[in-house]
């Protein structure tokens, strides 16, 4: 049944179509698809946020572990950050006076790797949730790794699959109405992002979306990597493995009348590595480093 209530608020994400548009952003996004995080990227982080005198709030929400808002704290205040706060709170808490002043004059927000739907169960829809756009929009750098990976697009990906075909291996298929998403936070509108991607063999999953949804370029970054998105809507590729962009919106894509098979011509990838640089607006690479 949670399946299903997924896949239900998938069909009606995407039949929403975009989103109003919003005040540009004047923030970063650093989004980590997983994996061992390369110092480089944690260092990118650091300093987008204002170094010692940055101010950086930790959300360990996406974690089941304890220890992962304390090794986090730590490891910030390692990289030379002023002031690392670590933010628990529950749904109920979210909504707080107290909550939102810890939030006061923060320069980076980092969501923990975990499960997606743990993050938006707690804060979607919440004052701490705008709180966080709002300082996004207000130049803050927004960042996370996984699960804080996934959560940044308005249409997030969940994890779940509606029809898997086998019990223990996922994603075999490209079809419709197989890919669970539901929303996200939404700092990023025209964009559905995957994480783990090459290492985990993610790609039927981004394929059957980006057909399903052309208008929304698929980003998919593998593990030990970032994509550093600037306020300008270019990002640029940092860390050790490649960043995946699929874009079906220039191209054609239908799906069966009867059963669930996606097809799709003149379909652009682009295969991306450490110093590339994309332009999400044009659809475009700027750079592409051998």
């Amino acid at each position: 049944m949670r399946t299903l209530a997924l896949v239900l608020t998938a069909l009606t994400v995407l039949a929403a179509g975009p989103a109003a548009a919003q005040p540009a952003a004047r923030g970063h996004l650093v989004v980590i698809g997983g994996g061992t995080r390369p110092p480089e990227v944690m260092q990118k982080i650091a300093a987008l946020a204002g170094g010692a005198k940055g101010r950086m709030l930790i959300f360990p929400h996406a974690s089941g572990v304890p220890e992962t808002g304390p090794d986090l704290e730590k490891e910030f205040r390692a990289l030379g950050l002023g002031t690392v706060v670590l933010i628990t709170a529950d749904r109920a808490a979210a909504d707080t006076d107290a909550v939102l002043a810890q939030m006061d004059g923060a320069t980076g927000v980092y969501f923990a790797g975990g499960d997606q739907n743990r993050i938006t169960a707690a804060l979607l829809g919440t004052k701490v949730a705008q709180r966080v756009l709002t300082l996004y929009r207000d130049g803050a750098v927004i960042a996370g790794t996984s699960a804080g990976a996934a959560v940044m697009s308005r249409v997030m990906i969940t994890g779940d699959e509606a029809r898997p075909l086998t019990k223990d291996e996922a994603w075999q298929t490209i079809e419709s109405e197989n890919v669970a998403t539901a929303p996200g936070l939404g700092f990023i509108d025209d964009v559905i992002l995957d994480q783990h991607f090459v290492r985990r063999r993610r790609f039927n999953r981004l394929l059957s979306l980006v057909l399903e949804q052309p208008s929304l370029l698929g980003v998919a970054i593998d593990e030990e990597t970032a994509t550093w998105v600037k306020p300008d809507r270019t990002f640029e590729v940092i860390g050790h493995g490649p960043v995946l962009v699929v874009d079906a919106s220039s191209g054609t894509a239908a799906k069966d009348a009867v059963a669930h098979g996606l097809r799709g011509e003149n379909l652009r990838l682009h295969v991306l590595r450490a110093g590339s640089r994309y332009d999400l607006n044009a659809r475009r690479v700027l750079r592409l480093v051998p």
